[in-house]
């Protein structure tokens, strides 16, 4: 049996895993009309989540240049009786350069509350039950955060909030203004990316020094009930399926014992990528990328499916490519 994540500890009844709908709405040409094919690869996607349980949704403002929340608008259009029964999330704060001002990012409280109110615009919905803040601001004023975040609550275009790649001092910082507690942190997490993992056992050794993943994130969240959500969970499909060609010897190791691993436990390659970071006791929501109808079916028993500790490191070992300290 299966414990609680913590966005269902809070009483968000949350599916533990999410659908990112980051591919909607084709490429990231704002000028590129959104087509008919789209928006039935949208529903062909809504459908397979839906079939494997799958009921919150991950966006952002900056997606395909909005068109994916729009397609998604779309389809909440054609099914109206499912805005209640799901999850939306989306994020903001980051700004692509324009010709006259750089790319760059903006937590600044004019830019949160006009954002958000394009969002549901795009969304065709009167509120975000997620809003997260995207990328860390160097010149983010936590007093403009909270005012935002107090008239986002108020007026009733956001019921929770959270961020996204942040350390746990940049989620303290923010907190420390507002009554209003940050209760999701989506960072890079992955069979692939092992940062998450390789912080906690490489402290006192070398090999801590070149690791870019913050300290103590985990750690924090874990203790604060914040929901950790992993974007890339499943390392673009390099042990699912992808070619191997060109991959390094870890990674052609990690692939083969992931295949050993599926037929071990009667399942699919995917199911075992996402199971690797959903057997970690923090309670980690993966946010699966694609939106393959096949693949994202191929994910159905990770919800359920946790590998035997001995399984589990042979994975993490695998893909260190180095013996752990």
């Amino acid at each position: 049996m299966t414990r609680p994540i913590p966005l269902q500890r809070r009483g968000i009844p949350a599916s533990q895993l999410v659908l990112g709908c980051m591919r909607l709405g084709g490429d990231w040409n704002a000028s590129s009309p959104i087509t008919t094919e789209h928006y039935k690869e949208g529903h062909a996607a809504l459908d397979a989540a839906l079939e494997i349980g799958i009921n919150m949704y991950d966006h952002a403002d900056i997606y395909t240049a909005g068109k994916a929340e729009r397609v998604f608008s779309q389809l909440l259009k054609e099914r109206p009786e499912l805005r209640e029964q799901i999850i939306l999330q989306s994020k903001c704060g980051i700004r692509f350069g324009d010709g006259n001002s750089p790319h760059r990012f903006d937590f600044t409280e004019d830019h949160i509350l006009r954002s958000v109110d394009g969002i549901l615009e795009r969304l065709g919905t009167e509120y975000l039950d997620i809003l997260l803040l995207h990328r860390p601001d160097p010149l983010v004023d936590p007093e403009d955060v909270a005012s935002a975040i107090q008239k986002l609550k108020a007026s009733g275009k956001v019921r929770h909030f959270g961020v996204s790649n942040m350390s746990q001092g940049q989620i303290r910082l923010l907190s420390a203004y507002t009554d209003e507690p940050f209760i999701v942190n989506q960072l890079e997490m992955s069979l692939h990316k092992l940062g998450f993992l390789d912080t906690a056992v490489s402290v006192n050794q070398e090999a801590w020094r070149s690791n870019v993943f913050p300290e103590g994130t985990m750690e924090y969240c874990r203790l604060e009930n914040i929901q950790l959500q992993s974007w890339g969970p499943l390392a673009q499909g390099r042990y699912s399926g992808g070619s191997l060609e060109g991959q390094s010897e870890s990674v052609v190791k990690t692939a083969k014992l992931v295949a050993e691993l599926a037929e071990k436990y009667s399942t699919t390659t995917e199911s075992i990528v996402l199971a690797f970071l959903m057997t970690h006791p923090a309670g980690i929501q993966p946010v699966i990328g694609t939106i393959n109808p096949q693949r994202i079916r191929a994910c159905k028993d990770a919800a359920t499916l946790r590998l035997s500790r001995e399984d589990w490191y042979s994975l993490y070992v695998a893909s260190r490519g180095v013996a752990l300290p």
